[in-house]
């Protein structure tokens, strides 16, 4: 009789993007833990993409910060106690406050925190140090819709909510990839348009994979979204399909807003030719908008990382209140969150220009937000937004600095510069999980272990305004602490104990809930009144709610403005004049291309997570740039080539994807990597600091670029069980496989140097075998130990061809190696000649190019449903359907074509 108890799983909330799924974590006391989605989450109801899905592979303590840091008089970083650390960061603020007053200290903090730690953060900056400078990696993704959504609406409002995408009619994703950075939500749309009809409109510069399931792709110029919508405003109007009742009674500034867009965007024909697309599409999108009353449109990084991008937000804004398509179900304006919290961090203040609960720096709301703190230096101006606030670091007027939870030294715009002017701190704190990345590379004085997700317990907010809690399973390892108790233990030291005198995460939400209840009585937006009394199990069983949460009664609200009432002064939507659309323009001849920067399908941000996980680096392993087949013609560039990339603020030298999906003159890269995982792959250090004038985001779409190709005398990959450092002169780039890491690389040493390269990489502890083939211009060597494979290197050099990654990758996992195996090493390939699986396409279940290629030409699979029915490819978070379906159509249309011209 098995009498061993089932321990129920622990629910909780995905840390990825701000879709929010919810996730089911079951640990099984081993240090693994097995993860799945929570059926029961309104925001997922059971699936998880492929990053969600591989979070398991993620929860090993490697690599962690363990224990509080601080540097020596010699600059070697030496173990302390928390104690000593924490007094350390105390006595600096304190002293840099006293030299050179509040507005010479900042914090820069993350999505990546739980509500909780981000409110004691901004309430110890603007309620207890005096100044507003606390900004949020948030600025770089979502400033832009907050601007945009205050000026419309009088707050930052989300209207709708994730059930309109199942009601919508049509759905237009604007400057959004969502097959692979929303994917839960991208196959929630797929299935609307399966089911119920719904049409789908792409509008983006790049054909993404989101395409691959639209009825119509607008690839418009980049900037031009404003002229787009313009027109959209300027066409209902003239089709007299206005809202007429609507907004005579709900809006203001209508006849303005529209004198400016007839005047940005008279007609379809100037439409057209602005935005660089057929008029026959910009008239067909035209015509479904007017025509379909259940209209969601959805935008995210496109429309938002633009100099731009508020006006982009307020011109879609304007053609839904023009149409009265707001607050009611299957329509409205919708933005799609980046970060798992980012609107968490809106919601308590984490934003530099504005107050905790929804409140701005206005006289009145200032004082309440003191009187509710009892805060004895209130800041009463806006402080310096992210790229303001690094560039005030450069400028020396910054002379202390916290950040916590982000990897600056990637993600900025001139990364380069920015790195550099944290040199010149009095104070320089960082909070973090991780021991090493390229912000830390900088020299921190003190660093303080974080704990992360699984390890800590709060609250985070997702993109439909759906409060639902992260709950911890795991002990954080070493001394690592949450954020909030090492943000209050410093404001303890600094003498604020009694208003920092949290023991639970759930004090800290009750204290944020009842903040945006006081002397609110419905007048403002943010409103969780109703759990400002939760007892400790209400908390922990809080089950996912949408705010407002206006009475404890209350199961929260899906949608606002549905009554026509707004949170401006007249209870009124304002209509934005937006100012003329600056129309891309090809760049100097210095710089004849504008790259576009954004994500991949499987990684997330700088890796620090989804780059443990083997599973997720099969699909792309190594950093590129994608051009068009004629920008890479004229540019000398090859397909797999490597290329540089040249900006006025930096460099990067990225592998080369031709793609008949990008426009000419223009390129496109993604930004996961960093020093930790590449040579040459932040792009960061090339971005420019232009940015939004309204929202202060950066425009990390349009940076001016060159392109060249770079040639090495030889290049290759490396096998090994544990990374290792090559040369500073080698290009290389470094991903997790099951059993240790593949580096691949290019480097200038020539084949008679290539023997003593293989035993400087791979030593000479254990048995080395090697064979050099001049003919075929190749080399390979391993060293094994006790039988088992320790590293592997293939060169190569020319237009010769290394072997395939699978059998080898399989072998480095492997216990142990018999004879056959060990023999068939320098052939790169299995001793029974089987096939190499290709690429990972389907990260969910590991299925790779190869055999899905083969399925679909074997002709017994010509659709997605059949290749998921034989592989069970695309049957899980549905990102790699696209991709299935493009092989689909190239193999299919490749035979039809074969037997036309037979």
């Amino acid at each position: 009789m098995d009498l061993s108890l089932t321990v129920p799983p622990i629910r909780t909330t995905c840390p990825y993007c701000g879709v929010g799924c919810g996730v089911l974590a079951s640990p099984n006391g081993n240090g693994g833990t097995t993860i799945a989605g929570d059926p029961e989450h309104p925001a997922n109801f059971g699936r998880l993409c492929s990053k969600g899905s591989a979070l398991g592979e993620t929860l090993s303590f490697d690599g962690r910060l363990l224990h509080p840091m601080m540097r020596e008089a010699n600059g070697r970083m030496s173990q302390v106690s928390w104690d000593a650390a924490l007094g350390r960061v105390a006595a600096g603020f304190r002293e840099t406050m006293k030299r050179h007053g509040p507005e010479s200290i900042a914090f820069y903090v993350s999505g990546q925190l739980l509500t909780e730690d981000y409110y004691v953060a901004n309430k110890l900056m603007k309620g207890f140090l005096g100044s507003g400078n606390i900004d949020t990696n948030s600025r770089l993704c979502m400033a832009s819709s907050v601007a945009g959504h205050k000026r419309a609406f009088g707050a930052d409002t989300v209207p709708g909510a994730y059930e309109d995408l199942d009601n919508a009619e049509l759905l237009v994703l604007v400057g959004s990839n969502a097959a692979w950075c929303h994917p839960i939500l991208h196959q929630r749309m797929v299935r609307t348009r399966q089911t119920r009809g719904a049409r789908i409109v792409v509008i983006d510069p790049r054909r993404t994979a989101t395409a691959e399931d639209a009825d119509l792709v607008l690839q418009i110029a980049p900037g031009t979204d404003g002229v787009l919508f313009s027109g959209l405003l300027a066409h209902v109007a003239a089709k007299k399909a206005l809202d007429g009742d609507f907004i005579g009674a709900h809006t203001s500034g209508f006849a303005a807003a529209l004198d400016l867009a007839e005047a940005i965007a008279p007609d379809p024909d100037m439409v057209a030719r602005a935005v660089r697309v057929a008029r026959k599409d910009v008239a067909t999108f035209f015509d479904w908008f007017r025509v379909t009353e259940k209209v969601v449109t959805l935008y995210s990084q496109g429309v938002n990382q633009s100099a731009q991008g508020t006006d982009k937000v307020n011109a879609i804004i304007n053609c839904h209140l023009a149409t009265g398509r707001v607050g009611r179900a299957g329509m409205g304006p919708f933005s799609l969150t980046g970060q798992p919290n980012a609107m968490g961090g809106r919601e308590t203040g984490g934003l530099a220009n504005q107050l905790a609960a929804h409140m701005d720096f206005e006289p009145e709301c200032v004082d309440r937000v003191r009187r509710f703190w009892n805060a004895p230096a209130m800041a009463r101006t806006p402080g310096l937004k992210a790229v303001d606030l690094f560039e005030a670091v450069e400028a020396g007027r910054i002379k202390a600095l916290w950040i916590m939870a982000t990897n600056p030294a990637v993600s900025l715009p001139r990364a380069d510069a920015m790195r550099d002017a944290l040199g010149k701190l009095d104070l320089f704190v960082v909070s973090e999980a991780v021991a090493s990345n390229d912000t830390l590379a900088a020299r921190p004085m003190v660093l303080l272990p974080a704990a992360t997700w699984g390890e800590k317990d709060g609250s985070v907010t997702n993109s439909e305004r759906r409060i639902s809690r992260q709950r911890a399973f795991l002990v954080p390892p070493g001394e690592a602490k949450p954020d909030w108790w090492i943000v209050c233990e410093v404001a303890k030291r600094l003498g604020f104990g009694r208003a920092f005198a949290y023991h639970y995460a759930y004090e800290i939400f009750r204290e944020h809930a009842a903040l945006s209840a006081f002397e609110n009585d419905g007048t403002r937006d943010f409103d969780l009144s109703g759990l400002s009394n939760l007892t400790p199990a209400d908390y922990n069983e809080l089950a996912p709610v949408q705010w407002p949460v206006r009475d404890s009664k209350s199961k929260g609200q899906a949608r606002l403005f549905g009554d026509g009432r707004f949170f401006t002064p007249d209870a009124k939507a304002r209509f934005v004049t937006i100012d003329p659309p600056a129309l891309a323009e090809m760049p100097a001849h210095a710089f004849p291309y504008l790259l576009n920067t954004g994500r991949v399908r499987d990684h997330w941000h700088t890796m620090t997570r989804t780059g443990k996980s083997p599973r997720l680096s099969g699909h792309i392993d190594e950093p590129f740039v994608e051009i068009s087949p004629a920008g890479a013609a004229a540019s000398n560039l090859a397909d797999g080539s490597l290329a540089r990339l040249t900006s006025a603020h930096g460099s990067a030298v990225l592998r080369v994807k031709v793609g008949e999906g990008q426009r000419d003159g223009e390129l496109f890269a993604p930004i996961h990597w960093n020093g930790e995982t590449a040579s040459h792959g932040r792009l960061g250090a090339l971005v420019h600091q232009a940015r939004d004038p309204h929202s202060g985001q950066p425009d990390l779409k349009a940076t001016p670029v060159s392109i060249a190709p770079v040639d090495f005398a030889a290049h290759g990959f490396l096998l090994s069980r544990n990374p290792i450092l090559l040369p500073d002169e080698f290009w290389w780039a470094r991903a997790a496989v099951y059993g240790g890491t593949l580096t691949r690389f290019a480097t200038n040493v020539g084949a008679k140097g290539w023997e003593s390269l293989a035993h400087q990489l791979l030593g000479a502890d254990g048995a080395f075998i090697e064979l050099r083939d001049d003919m075929q211009h190749t080399y390979r060597a391993a060293s094994l130990r006790d039988a088992r494979l320790q590293a592997c290197v293939y060169l190569a050099s020319g237009a010769a061809e290394l072997p395939g990654l699978d059998w080898l990758k399989r072998q480095l996992g492997a216990d142990k190696l018999d004879g056959t195996a060990r023999k068939a090493l320098l052939a790169g390939r299995a001793p029974d000649d089987t096939g190499d699986m290709g690429p990972t396409i389907c990260a969910c279940f590991g299925v790779g190019l190869t055999a899905i290629h083969d399925l679909i030409a074997s002709g017994e699979a010509v659709s997605v449903e059949a290749v998921g029915l034989h592989l069970k490819a695309g049957t899980n978070c549905g990102s790699c359907q696209p991709e299935i379906k493009k092989l689909i159509t190239t193999i299919i249309g490749g035979r039809v074509s074969a037997e036309a011209q037979s």
